[in-house]
């Protein structure tokens, strides 16, 4: 008879995640580094009680956050940091805390960011039914709370047997080690399952390892790219967050340094090529430079190497007003890689770039022509100048807008700190005017752009890499919705600085409020006027610095560019989470670049601004491309 063990279904699973490691390019190391989890009566007595008997004989180390969205953010922001090559699990009970969880699974699977969520369930024999917190449907009576994650999984099971495991688990991993397929991975444990026990193969515990893949690009179409690309005398690259997670950053730098191409970035693919290299021109689309736009709208090839092209990136279709343009897409991804009707080339990045460049060579291409280069060259120093006076502080005595606040803190910390940040005014600022000297020092969720993450994210950075400097940019409004894991960075020891850019609400929707012709309207944190019944009193004062204080932060606060400057460097000397609160004038923001985000404007109304921005509106769809040529 071959060996079992008799084990509950927590205790196999704790066991099975220990045991999975993945290996790339000749390293390895295990994928799964620790759990996270807030227990509840759904599973403190069956994962939990996994976690407390073999988690420690493990060496997978249990995490407490204070809410679970955060946990998902912080095992996100992890993986983002590892390039998808470790993350971490996270298990919550049934009902509210497991529905927390929801958005942080949007945000993984929307930037293909692997993690591991194992919320609780109803139980399995139904016998306690209704238990406490389940959510009971009329007509089908297996659907449950969790059934939320299945849009926003990539895999996503219920465990009603011990024996399914067996199936379940090994698919998970293939899933999210699986660079084209990877994200937000649900398995919901029943209640009464977790505690059950099961004769298990003795084999389903050995060490594996996952080879993550690399795709090499078809030879036919590698050829393909080189002729449209020898007929190109325009082209560019849009350089994406696969260029980073395939840690292609010498490959897309040795291309553009032989060939002139020049590079534009995206908010995922910033930094891998140093923001001051003579072919970096910038970011592109609705927050992109104008260097990087300009050359986007006459480009008449584009190299999409590891971009998803969202809306942001093609400012909603706009963006490229060469009719005779032609799209070439590298990607692990066939999704990504063929939109926009893109030639689409399945590869990784790395290998992909790699392959690309040596037949270039083969064919004897010498670049781009030396008038492009030196249009390109003129663009990106005319930018760059551009964004040193932006960020340049006028001493006129009023406060300092966010965008001089961003140049402050990125002149105190350096290029390669990494700052983190997700929703608001400030990623489009971020994008435009930080100064990345390496490729983990740039980390924004833009993908999902979700209020909240910051904080825990700065918390998975510092895990993935306890030695990098981390700097967390946030605003008020975000601050204010998920502060309290300020509460975990300081019980784990953890150092980082937040910077708290306190401008009273949410100026950023408020500034796309009134240019789409809205009068303000709910997005300030303002008193209510009981004469009125509206919110528009006084601005609601909340002292930023004695609320971290409570958390165990160290927190200052600071409205010069010299205590700014100041407070920077004394945290970066300290140990701890250090907060710095700057207030900002709500009413200084970044001067427009002539780019666009499609935002509809309302059709009709009784109001003649509002009719003459749906006027303005319908004007620039008519630069929205629909077909693009292939």
């Amino acid at each position: 008879m071959d060996k079992t063990l008799h084990l509950t279904v927590g205790q196999a699973l704790v066991r099975f995640v220990a045991a999975q490691y993945v290996r790339r390019d000749g390293r390895e190391n295990r994928f799964i580094e620790g759990f996270w989890g807030i227990f509840g009566h759904g599973n403190v007595s069956g994962l939990g009680q996994g976690l407390v008997e073999y988690s420690q004989r493990e060496e997978l180390r249990f995490y407490r956050p204070q809410n679970e969205q955060g946990m998902v953010h912080a095992a996100a922001a992890f993986a983002k940091h590892r390039n998808r090559l470790a993350t971490f699990a996270c298990t919550t009970s049934i009902g509210p805390g497991a529905l927390n969880m929801v958005t942080g699974a949007g945000v993984a699977t929307v930037n293909r960011l692997p993690v591991l969520l194992l919320p609780s369930d109803y139980f399995a024999n139904r016998i306690p039914d209704p238990v406490l917190q389940q959510i009971e449907h009329p007509l089908e009576r297996d659907v449950s709370a969790n059934d939320a994650f299945r849009p926003l999984s990539r895999f996503f099971d219920r465990i009603n047997r011990p024996e399914q495991l067996l199936a379940s688990l090994p698919e998970a991993f293939r899933v999210m080690t699986d660079p084209a397929e990877t994200g937000a991975v649900t398995i919901c444990l029943p209640e009464d399952v977790q505690a059950e026990a099961y004769h298990w193969p003795a084999e389903f515990f050995e060490k594996r390892v996952w080879q993550v893949r690399r795709p090499l690009p078809e030879p036919e179409l590698v050829q393909e790219v080189v002729q449209r690309l020898r007929g190109a005398t325009r082209p560019i690259i849009i350089t994406g967050g696969g260029t980073i997670y395939s840690e292609a950053w010498d490959e897309l730098r040795e291309f553009t340094e032989a060939f002139g191409v020049p590079v534009v970035e995206t908010q995922a693919g910033k930094g891998a090529l140093r923001w001051d290299h003579p072919s970096n021109a910038g970011p592109v689309g609705s927050n992109g430079a104008t260097s990087a736009n300009e050359l986007a709208k006459n480009a008449d090839l584009i190299l999409a190497v590891g971009t998803r092209l969202s809306d942001f990136t093609t400012a909603s279709k706009s963006q490229f007003q060469n009719a005779a343009a032609c799209f070439v897409g590298i990607n692990v991804s066939p999704m990504d890689a063929s939109k926009l009707s893109t030639l689409p080339v399945v590869a990784d990045a790395k290998r992909g770039l790699t392959e690309l460049h040596r037949a270039l060579q083969a064919s004897g291409y010498r670049g781009v022509p030396d008038d492009y280069k030196a249009e390109a060259h003129a663009l990106k120093t005319q930018w760059n100048d551009w964004v040193t006076e932006i960020r340049t502080v006028k001493e006129d005595g009023r406060l300092l807008a966010g965008f001089e606040v961003i140049g402050l803190v990125n002149d105190a910390v350096g290029g390669k700190a990494t700052v983190v940040c997700a929703a608001g005014g400030m990623p489009g600022e971020l994008l435009r005017l930080w100064r990345p000297e390496e490729p983990k020092a740039y980390h924004l969720e833009y993908g999902f752009s979700c209020m909240g993450y910051e904080i825990p994210g700065g918390i998975g950075i510092k895990l993935a890499e306890p030695d990098r400097e981390v700097v967390v940019m946030v605003g008020d409004g975000t601050y204010l919705m998920m502060n309290s894991e300020i509460v975990t960075a300081v019980g784990e020891g953890l150092t980082f600085t937040i910077v708290v850019v306190d401008n009273h609400g949410y100026q950023c929707i408020l500034g796309l409020q009134r240019a789409c012709g809205v009068e303000d309207f709910g997005n300030e944190l303002r008193f209510r006027d009981h004469q009125r019944g509206t919110l528009t009193g006084n601005y609601i004062p909340v002292d930023y610095v004695k609320h971290a204080e409570s958390m165990g932060a160290h927190a200052v606060f600071a409205s010069t560019p010299s205590e700014i400057t100041a407070a920077i460097k004394e945290a970066q000397k300290r140990v701890g989470v250090s907060v710095v609160v700057v207030p900002s004038d709500p009413d200084k923001r970044m001067p427009g670049m002539g780019t666009w985000w499609d935002v509809p404007i309302a059709e009709t109304s009784g109001i003649e601004q509002i009719r003459q921005t749906r006027e303005l509106y319908q004007e620039k769809t008519l630069a929205q491309r629909t077909i693009f040529a292939r």
